[in-house]
């Protein structure tokens, strides 16, 4: 896994979660925008204080997350 440097999870910030640079924006958030279809162009044009850069980091945070444990999917 490369640096995570733009990811950050304190305890007082957004209940813990992991977070970009501090602010009050959740990998969860960007990671949710991606599944929604958003395009990256169209997360940093709605939120101008994010750069590609944490939006790409949050998406390799969650992939790292992803691969930590087995999740059981109900069956369709």
């Amino acid at each position: 896994m490369g640096q995570l440097d733009r990811i950050s999870q304190e305890p007082g910030v957004m209940g813990g979660k992991a977070c970009i640079r501090g602010m009050r924006v959740t990998v969860g958030m960007v990671v949710g925008q991606i599944g929604a279809g958003h395009s990256v162009d169209e997360i940093l044009a709605d939120y101008p204080y994010l750069e590609r850069e944490d939006i790409m980091q949050a998406l390799r945070y969650a992939a790292w997350r992803a691969e930590e444990r087995e999740v059981v999917l109900a069956s369709a």
